[in-house]
């Protein structure tokens, strides 16, 4: 083979090569962006399935309804409740020789607390076992005034924790799972005027 053709050789061979490696390329950003499209499908739909629910609480009974709307196609749902602070406190500075990090961590600072050790609750009565409803089924979990911590020391701190939290709405997660979907989690606010909170705000996604 002489000087020419062992170039063309040579140069069929690189641009046979660039050529695949094009190819390749092309396609696995084909891949890529139908990956991204299929995910952005899968999330929308995620979205449009959101769990619809209601929440209302029933002071005089001592009650927190919960009702599942639908959408009935997801079947059964299991749905966790769990209580959340009046904000986030875990960036507070714990309350000099008042109150230790343990100690807020273990108050509900909140108006109310599921009642500790009935259905399913625990000892603190932060959150609540799962709870399986059906479409446009509805439970109620037992829930109490929440306890001053021991720094509202008295008469005077119990009023004090009363009225601090007199008007203040009953903030909650409800973490909301069904069988072959993602878990959704929808933030909730519930009036103590026993109107219903409609469907909560989905976060997370």
């Amino acid at each position: 083979m002489g000087t020419l053709d062992t170039s063309i050789a040579a140069a069929s061979a690189a641009f046979s090569g660039f050529a695949a490696l094009a190819a390749w390329r092309a396609s696995k950003e084909a891949n890529a962006t139908a990956s991204s499209v299929a995910q952005i499908e899968r999330d929308r739909w995620h979205r449009e399935l959101t769990p619809l629910l209601r929440l209302k609480l029933e002071a005089e009974q001592g009650m927190l309804y919960v009702r599942f709307d639908g959408p009935a196609g997801l079947g059964k749902i299991d749905v966790r409740l769990t209580l959340r602070d009046d904000f986030d406190r875990s960036r507070v500075s714990p309350l000099a020789g008042i109150a230790t990090p343990e100690e807020m961590a273990q108050t509900i600072w909140g108006p109310y607390r599921f009642r500790p050790r009935i259905d399913g609750a625990d000892d603190l009565g932060r959150t609540v076992a799962q709870v399986p409803l059906e479409a446009d089924d509805r439970t109620r979990l037992a829930v109490d005034p929440s306890v001053r911590p021991s720094w509202y020391e008295g008469t005077e701190g119990e009023q004090r924790w009363r009225h601090q939290y007199r008007t203040t709405r009953i903030r909650l997660w409800a973490d909301c799972e069904a069988e072959g979907h993602k878990p959704w989690r929808l933030s909730f606010e519930v009036p103590q005027d026993g109107t219903w909170a409609q469907t909560g705000r989905l976060v997370g996604t």
